[in-house]
């Protein structure tokens, strides 16, 4: 199976070939993946990042990319170069694409065919970010949308996710298989960077009180007081923790 990669901003990835089936999550630009198999209308795909298996529509897409840079911002807008003018556009790219400097014009760096994002939204392909508060802050009252992974909605175990892909480390994609790859922390005490799970859910500590999480009843991604969401979530949903773990761990 040869690679592939992702030429649009962002699109669904479908758990069964139909546009009516469930989004489990969505692949960025520049995304590697492989074919396992494909009909005249879809494909499914596993992606490299995460072995992350679905489904998306059949089409063209790139098969030589050497990422150079990433988006560091929330996301990035997308501009067209006319003659010496730089026109923004209503597409951008999505916090922790991967993108390859074609050309450096001013302070805009080319991507693709007639597409320019500036250079102040990107950083080189191996810098590390550490501040996980800082990342997933970001995300601040971006609306909760189960598989999403952008500003325009994610989910609770993308919010996690987004961190170690930007940061070019495996973490799984669903919150099930997370909660198998972390190991269990021994202290009961919460502390920052502590990923507290339950069946279903997860979010991280900033400190031994607050708690961010993308949380579907409330519709968005907030911080919450830690012991008001525990109670929260078994009053509602009769879940206990599952499991802690801690991002630094990894």
């Amino acid at each position: 199976m040869k690679n592939n990669f992702y030429n649009k901003p962002i699109e669904n990835v479908y758990s069964k070939p139909y546009i009516n089936s469930e989004v489990s999550t969505q692949i960025l630009y520049g995304e590697k993946f492989k074919i396992i198999f494909k009909n005249k209308d879809w494909l499914k795909i596993k992606t490299n990042f995460d072995n992350y298996s679905g489904f998306i529509k059949n089409d063209i897409f790139i098969s030589s990319f050497k990422p150079s840079h990433k988006i560091s911002s929330i996301k990035s807008w997308i501009y067209k170069k006319i003659k010496s003018k730089f026109i923004k556009t209503k597409k951008y790219l999505y916090f922790s694409t991967n993108i390859q400097n074609l050309e450096v014009k001013k302070d805009y760096i080319k991507f693709d065919k007639n597409k320019w994002i500036k250079k102040k939204d990107l950083e080189r392909l191996d810098h590390i970010e550490k501040n996980y508060k800082k990342v997933l802050k970001l995300f601040l009252n971006t609306r909760y949308l189960w598989g999403g992974k952008s500003i325009d909605g994610i989910d609770c175990s993308a919010l996690i996710q987004l961190f170690f892909k930007y940061n070019r480390k495996f973490f799984p994609r669903d919150t099930k298989d997370q909660i198998r790859y972390c190991r269990k922390k021994i202290s009961k005490n919460f502390k920052d960077g502590d990923i507290i799970f339950w069946k279903g859910h997860v979010g991280l500590c900033l400190d031994k009180k607050r708690f961010i999480h993308a949380y579907g009843p409330k519709k968005k991604v907030l911080i919450m007081p830690i012991k008001q969401t525990i109670d929260l979530i078994f009053k509602t949903k009769k879940l206990e923790v599952k499991k802690i773990s801690n991002i630094k761990k990894y």
